[in-house]
């Protein structure tokens, strides 16, 4: 059981725990009692079911609270406003014209927007970082004598001393290692890797986190061997001390107007935030502007669309397996169904399994034809009945997983346990972003 629970937590953790966690994430005291209470309710007239305890099932649990939990965060963004999906003609999204040099979101407030605002940026020069490279050796012969060396590490607020040991029958590419995990693990805005040259060498490369130079730095971190020869010698011999590219600012033309900034991403105006990607051409700056109301709908639209096929193509992938019983294929394709008539005026095709293709074109003429509210209306209750099942399936995932009926519950309620916790048994951290 112990190797099951490892290999569901490796599952999600490789799988899932890179992704961003949204602001819908986070929840108030209320909104946890009332997910306790729902799955109280959930529970208590449940029949005690068995299930074939399987890596497949928990990866296929997992799979389903995560998809689930996507689809409700795309459907709680899109039901603040009572306008639902049509909110989106009034939200200000920046888009650029050059995304590969320039990419800007908007950040500022919608009501006090007026629509002349934008600008042109012509990025001359992005921020770098300072970058220190050491000699290049050979990787298995022996450079350093054992013994205990020690460097500080000087930036310009704080100062760091780091004491390492080279053992007797270390390899070059093993004290490299050694000084590369040192750096890494003590967080201080470095990082250290090592880098390959021809003939079986390398160098040990540290390079700073943080971009630009103040006018009066003159580096963003120095290394300085202790007083010992010892230490000295060593590091002349890995010659890490040594800058190969300086810290330097990004500079660029605000519509005309030359600036530098220490960094790549920045405000303008506290409305707009700009990350600079790469340098645009001579005289060709990037225009940054806002999309049209109707495309940010039909982005609205495309986003909760593939929320949907995600968690449809999970079911789908699983579909005649051992561990899926094919109700949640079921109940997420009659959704889709459900609105085929109604979807086809508006550019989306489902298909035989439920899954819905977009035609962006067709959709956005759709949401500003003088049908747009009529349309809106479909897309809003598309949506509603979407949330709704996410929020059965994120509540007991392992409703849709087979299992053998083996007693149902006593018909007299009163007499009943309350179980909040029995649909994570047998399928790991299955609440864990809401309780």
């Amino acid at each position: 059981m112990a190797s099951l629970i490892t290999s569901a937590y490796d599952y999600y953790l490789t799988t899932y725990a890179s992704q961003h966690t949204s602001r819908y994430d986070s929840h108030r005291r209320e909104d946890l009692r009332n997910t306790v209470n729902k799955i109280k309710k959930l529970n208590k007239e449940s029949p005690l079911y068995k299930i074939r305890i399987s890596g497949d099932v928990q990866k296929f649990a997992i799979d389903i609270k995560e998809s689930a939990r996507n689809i409700k965060n795309v459907v709680a963004a899109f039901s603040e406003s009572a306008a639902g999906l049509g909110a989106g003609f009034d939200k200000k999204i920046a888009t650029s014209s050059n995304p590969d040099a320039v990419t800007a979101e908007y950040i500022g407030d919608t009501a006090s927007l007026t629509t002349s605002e934008g600008f042109e940026i012509e990025v001359l020069q992005l921020a770098t970082p300072q970058t220190n490279v050491g000699n290049f050796l050979k990787r298995d012969e022996h450079e350093f004598s054992p013994g205990s060396y020690s460097f500080d590490l000087n930036m310009n607020a704080n100062s760091y001393e780091f004491q390492y040991n080279i053992n007797a029958g270390d390899t070059n590419e093993e004290v490299f290692r050694k000084l590369a995990r040192l750096v890494n693990n003590a967080h201080i805005g470095l990082k250290a890797d090592i880098i390959n040259g021809s003939h079986d060498m390398a160098a040990l490369r540290l390079e700073s986190k943080q971009t630009g130079l103040a006018p009066q730095e003159s580096a963003l971190f120095k290394i300085v061997p202790d007083g010992s020869p010892e230490s000295r010698q060593a590091m002349q011999t890995l010659g890490i001390d040594a800058v190969a590219a300086a810290a330097e600012n990004s500079s660029f033309l605000l519509n005309g107007t030359k600036h530098h900034s220490y960094s790549n991403t920045f405000t303008i105006n506290n409305t707009f935030s700009v990350t600079l990607q790469g340098i645009t051409p001579e005289h060709e700056p990037a225009t940054i502007g806002f999309k049209p109301g109707s495309e940010a709908v039909t982005d609205d639209i495309e986003s909760l669309v593939d929320s949907f096929n995600s968690i449809l193509q999970i079911a789908e992938k699983h579909s005649g397996s051992k561990q899926s019983n094919e109700k949640l294929l079921k109940d997420m394709g009659n959704i889709a169904k459900t609105f085929s008539e109604a979807f086809r005026p508006l550019g989306l095709t489902v298909s035989k399994v439920g899954l819905i293709s977009v035609d962006r074109d067709k959709l956005t003429e759709s949401v500003v034809s003088e049908e747009s509210d009529d349309n809106i209306g479909v897309l809003n209750r598309f949506k509603d009945a979407v949330g709704r099942k996410a929020d059965e399936a994120s509540l007991d995932p392992m409703n849709y997983v087979k299992k053998v009926l083996v007693a149902y519950k006593n018909p007299n309620s009163t007499k009943n346990f309350v179980c909040p916790y029995i649909t994570s048994v047998y399928s790991g951290m299955m609440v864990d972003r809401v309780c």
